[in-house]
């Protein structure tokens, strides 16, 4: 990445951190006013950092919940329920 996007990323790191710690949703509107003041690239590379690492984490806690759902499903089911035979004792 270029020092614009590099610079953007670690804000928006930043900024998920705080609103993770406060719940002020709000918060990333403000840095975004504030950076289009000054500079439109650093507003746009900000926004796209934002976006993409809060879509990234959604996506992975989505992932991660259906593992943990299929991983719970998978330690309760029968092996007929699984698709497996059930396994007998040899004969002696």
């Amino acid at each position: 990445m270029g020092m614009i996007e590099d610079m953007a990323d670690e804000l928006a790191r930043d900024v998920l951190k705080a609103i993770e710690a406060t719940g002020d949703e709000e918060l990333v509107n403000a840095i975004t006013k504030v950076l289009g003041e000054s500079s439109q690239t650093a507003e746009e590379a900000f926004l796209t950092a934002f976006r993409v690492r809060r879509a990234n984490a959604k996506a992975r806690a989505l992932l991660m919940d259906r593992l943990r759902k299929f991983k719970a499903a998978r330690e309760t089911a029968t092996p007929s329920e699984t698709g497996q035979r059930e396994s007998k004792p040899p004969r002696t």
